[in-house]
């Protein structure tokens, strides 16, 4: 009888214990901090997982191969220590590829006075500059691949449009991309023409950031464009400067694309620049462990270029 007495004792238990359960549960969902803290862990879980699995764990992954001498293939790691930095940073090759790189900084650097008065004049002279806008920002957004094709279109050494408009004139024809003294201006020119468009936007909208009765002022007080310009316009758009120097920074030291497409880093690998020679070392010589310690090096040289123009700048991170 005990044992039948236990039995039927039990189904009551459970649904007491099951209905404390749901009413521990209802309590949980209604207090509104749990909520605000269950839609926080629910919106910030997918990027938190996105950011582990596409960022953190290759970033490790790539420091790690880097100490190793990995061909893309193997299973298995060999670890060599710091060898592949005692290679980098010992052979010539992998840095005079950066005198490439330096076409591009300089002139991208020369370039950043004239985009910043082209957006000076589109904000204040030029009516419907949204259309402008357009034109200039329209180049970025194409494809690299099909720039780099439409400008070895251009500078053909046969057919070329440029070499086509040097015999109208009686001109003997230009190797632009086959002559070494020039092959990286000529890159460079391809360069300019994709990526000016976006410092001229930036340099905009810290132009349209900046208040008119500021400038409506100083024009009052007999203030000139120049003034104007060192006094009032440069200091409010510091921060737009910085961004556009580090782009052009980045964007120098990782130009791969035009180079790669038009010229593969010839004539005699003038036109290599460091990020090709990254590729190349992984691709061609199947030396990926070298390759992640030339991809570290490159982000660090990044981060420092960085830090010393805010420092120049005087901006507080």
């Amino acid at each position: 009888m005990k044992e039948n007495n236990v039995v039927l004792e039990n189904p009551k238990k459970s649904s007491l214990g099951t209905q404390n359960i749901r009413e521990k549960a209802v309590n949980f969902f209604q207090n509104r901090d749990n909520q605000k803290f269950l839609l926080l862990v629910t919106f910030l879980m997918i990027p938190t997982i996105m950011l582990f699995s596409f960022i953190i764990y290759p970033a490790l992954k790539l420091i790690y191969i880097s100490f190793t001498d990995w061909n893309g293939v193997s299973p298995t790691y060999n670890y060599i220590g710091f060898d592949n930095y005692k290679n980098l940073f010992t052979a010539k090759h992998s840095w005079i590829t950066l005198k490439a790189n330096s076409v591009y900084f300089i002139l991208h650097f020369l370039l950043i006075p004239v985009e910043l008065y082209i957006a000076f004049l589109l904000d204040r002279y030029i009516k419907g500059s949204e259309f402008f806008k357009s034109v200039f920002f329209m180049p970025y957004i194409i494809n690299g691949v099909a720039v780099a094709y439409m400008f070895s279109f251009l500078y053909s050494s046969e057919d070329g449009v440029l070499n086509g408009v040097l015999a109208l004139m009686n001109i003997g024809k230009v190797g632009w991309l086959s002559d070494a003294s020039i092959v990286n201006f000529s890159l460079t020119i391809v360069s300019l023409w994709r990526f000016t468009g976006m410092p001229i936007i930036l340099f905009l909208a810290g132009l349209q950031s900046i208040s008119k009765d500021m400038l409506e002022a100083a024009e009052i007080d007999g203030a000139s464009v120049f003034q104007q310009f060192y006094q009032i316009i440069i200091p409010n758009i510091k921060t737009v400067l910085s961004i556009v120097l580090f782009l052009n920074v980045r964007g120098a030291l990782m130009v791969f694309d035009i180079p790669f497409v038009m010229t593969s880093g010839g004539p005699n690998e003038s036109s290599t620049t460091f990020a090709l020679n990254l590729v190349k070392t992984a691709f061609e010589f199947e030396n990926f462990g070298l390759s992640s310690s030339m991809a570290i090096v490159l982000i660090f040289m990044i981060i420092i270029l960085s830090k010393i123009q805010n420092k120049m700048l005087n901006i507080k991170e």
